[in-house]
């Protein structure tokens, strides 16, 4: 696991646009169209943001990240942009990586992890259960990603 890098920028939007559209989630309102979804080493130049990259055998298989979304309460922060490429899942990366983010948001001073997600994206939505996410009423914030109709928080310790 390491820090994003310029040259991740094209392998990235490629995991998480293959994902989406994997499970029928590629739709106006999340990632797949954000703009930002190219050029996440920009993105994550931002104070108090971190993405990190998985790679398996010097491949870039996945990657997920901490953002201080617009709008959130003080000491919130957003895990973002959690995929992994099939022959990665189902090893335990999901959780080495929600694990990392949540030293990075930790090491940031955030003290609460929120997410949006959707109903299509049902075994992530098990993992973030399993890692102590609880469901939220509605969204909170500025994402813009008003495809997502599901939303979830987790108090960091």
């Amino acid at each position: 696991m390491r820090l994003i890098q310029n040259e991740d920028n094209a392998t990235i939007a490629a995991i998480i646009r293959s994902g989406l559209e994997e499970f029928n989630a590629n739709k106006p309102g999340t990632v797949y169209f954000d703009p930002t979804t190219d050029d996440m080493y920009s993105l994550f130049s931002e104070p108090f943001s971190e993405y990190w990259v998985l790679e398996e055998d010097g491949k870039v298989v996945g990657g997920s990240g901490v953002f201080p979304t617009e709008g959130l309460p003080n000491g919130w922060c957003e895990l973002v942009k959690l995929y992994l490429m099939p022959e990665a899942r189902r090893k335990g990366y999901g959780k080495m990586l929600i694990e990392k983010c949540i030293e990075s948001a930790t090491s940031f001073g955030y003290e609460q992890m929120y997410l949006e997600t959707m109903p299509e994206l049902s075994k992530a939505r098990g993992l973030y259960e399993k890692c102590g996410f609880t469901y939220l009423d509605g969204p909170m914030g500025n994402s813009g990603h008003f495809g997502c109709d599901l939303w979830m928080v987790k108090e960091l310790d």
